[in-house]
């Protein structure tokens, strides 16, 4: 099995997502490298390797905070690490094309880039990461997108793009199907309750959450995850909407089990134009009715086969919440689960590693590399 190295914009620990879901299941078959942005400290710069509790190896580097080139800096290291790790012919794997700068002292056996987010899009881009990410498109052998948004985007910009949108672990948010007590956090809000996990930040709607919030005093939205990007100043104060601030992976479905509604307030801007929420298919599977701004991505395939309601104001976001609320919940589950069924993140790990497979065989053919040498099997359950 070949080695991986990642290189992310996003930390490990911070939110568990797609590379996250993706990664733990590679590291099953072979050793995966995650290097996070760096940390800048006083003191000698130095890669920092720990293996976190899915069997990744979550390398940070620490640099020197007055240090003349960082980016000089960081490639030294990732050459030590290939060195003390005794990595060959290892894969390199991009979530951010501002990776590009130290990346390019690697020589992999092949180049994928993940292009889960239009990260050019996102408040406080670097204005370099558009000529990046066309340098990054021209090096890569594959190009996967996080939903069929940006897969329309990219796929006249490299010759072998395929659409990989969010996937679910079913078994793990169906526990919330069944009730449970209440985290201690959430004991002393009343009901109903309509809630949203997830990262907060510009891509949120927070007029729209205002005014549901004003329209129904007696509702209780329920606000989970960490707020990035703007300040906790910006966020509507009012006395039912509850900041609950970040929870573990683990803890997701306990919270939505207490929940009416699962809501996707997001914004209508550049940053939501190509995103295609984990969160819609999660919902689903934790058995919680979904209202949604109209993403397109959630428009298309979840508001297409009726399983989630779509709302873009708030009287027609109220109104589409209290429907959503009187449908009982065995309808909901007759139709969320026949689609939940086709989906899997085991099955979408699966998919990417025979692209990969292919992607090698084609970049340095059978006479370079065996057929065995270049195996990488598809996940449980992925057939």
């Amino acid at each position: 099995m070949h080695d991986l190295i990642c290189l992310s914009h996003l930390r490990w620990d911070f939110v568990f997502q797609r590379p996250q879901h993706l990664l733990s299941r590679c590291a099953k078959t072979r050793r995966v490298f995650f290097v996070e942005e760096p940390i800048f400290i006083e003191g000698s710069s130095e890669l920092r390797v720990a293996r976190s509790r899915e069997g990744v190896f979550v390398a940070v580097p620490h640099i020197e905070r007055n240090a003349a080139d960082p980016e000089a800096i960081q490639r030294k290291l990732l050459l030590e690490l290939v060195r003390t790790y005794n990595l060959e012919d290892y894969l390199l794997w991009y979530y951010t094309p501002m990776a590009l700068g130290i990346g390019t002292c690697l020589s992999p056996i092949a180049t994928i880039y993940d292009c889960m987010d239009q990260l050019s899009a996102f408040k406080g881009a670097p204005p370099e990461l558009v000529e990046r990410e066309a340098e990054l498109m021209a090096r890569a052998d594959v190009v996967f997108t996080g939903g069929w948004s940006l897969y329309e985007a990219k796929r006249t910009q490299h010759p072998n793009v395929h659409a990989f949108p969010s996937s679910v672990d079913v078994a793990h948010f169906a526990t919330a199907r069944v009730p449970q007590e209440d985290p201690e956090d959430m004991r002393c809000i009343p009901r109903p309750r309509l809630g949203f996990f997830g990262v907060i930040d510009e891509r949120m709607d927070l007029a729209l959450v205002r005014g549901v919030a004003e329209a129904r005093p007696d509702w209780q939205l329920v606000m989970v995850g960490p707020v990035v990007k703007i300040s906790e100043a910006e966020l509507p104060a009012l006395g039912n909407i509850h900041y609950l601030g970040s929870k573990s992976y683990a803890e997701l479905p306990r919270y939505i089990s207490g929940w009416d509604v699962a809501l996707m307030p997001f914004a209508k801007n550049e940053s939501t134009k190509y995103i295609s929420p984990t969160k819609t298919p999660e919902y689903l599977a934790a058995g919680r009715p979904v209202v949604s701004t109209s993403i397109k991505d959630v428009v298309r395939p979840y508001k297409a086969q009726g399983l989630v309601s779509i709302a873009d104001t708030v009287k027609d976001f109220v109104l589409a919440c209290e429907h959503a609320m009187r449908e009982p919940n065995a309808v909901l589950l007759r139709k969320a689960d026949p689609y939940l069924a086709t989906l899997s993140w085991d099955i979408t790990w699966g998919q990417m590693s025979e692209c990969i497979k292919e992607a090698i065989l084609k970049r340095h053919g059978v006479k370079r590399i065996s057929q065995k040498a270049v195996e990488l099997p598809l996940a449980a359950g992925a057939r």
